[in-house]
C-alpha cells in the first residue's frame, strides 16, 4: 500500500498547479493529513485573502475518499523525541512544525510529500517530491 503524508508546501504546490505534485497523489492508496499541517493550511487562509474560498477547497482535498486524517498521539511524541534527539546530535534543526510533521510520517509508515530539502536529515524518512 503507497502511503502518503501532505506537508503544507506540497499543498500549495497542488493548489498551484504543480502536475508532479498531483501525480504522487494519484498513485498512491492513501493520502495522510496531519494536524500540524492543517494548522499551518489555517493560519496561511487566514492570513489571506481568499479565506473562505481556500478553506472550502481544502475540505473538499478532506473529504476525498483516500484522504486519512491522522492524530497526534503518544506515539507521534515518542517520535518528536527521537527525531528532535538525533537532529539535535547532527547538529541539524529543523523547524520545530516539520519535527511534528516527520514524527507522524514514522509512526504511519508514510512517505512525506514534501519540497523542503532539509527533511533528508531525519534518518529513516522516506520522501518524494522535492525538487
Amino acid at each position: 500500500m503507497k502511503r502518503v503524508l501532505i506537508d503544507t508546501n506540497a499543498y500549495s504546490a497542488l493548489m498551484r498547479g504543480e502536475s508532479h505534485i498531483a501525480d504522487v497523489l494519484m498513485d498512491c492508496d492513501v493520502v495522510l493529513v496531519s494536524p500540524i499541517v492543517e494548522g499551518e493550511l489555517y493560519d496561511g487562509f487566514l492570513g489571506g485573502s481568499r479565506n473562505k474560498e481556500n478553506l472550502a477547497i481544502f475540505n473538499r482535498f478532506l473529504e476525498k475518499p483516500k484522504t486519512v486524517r491522522v492524530p497526534v498521539t503518544y506515539q507521534t511524541s515518542e517520535w518528536f523525541a527521537e527525531i528532535k534527539r538525533m537532529l539535535r546530535k547532527k547538529g541539524a534543526p529543523i523547524p520545530i512544525n516539520d519535527v511534528w510533521i516527520a514524527a507522524s510520517c514514522m509512526e504511519h509508515g508514510a512517505r512525506l510529500l514534501t519540497q523542503d530539502e532539509y527533511f533528508k536529515s531525519v534518518d529513516g524518512l522516506l520522501r518524494i517530491g522535492e525538487r
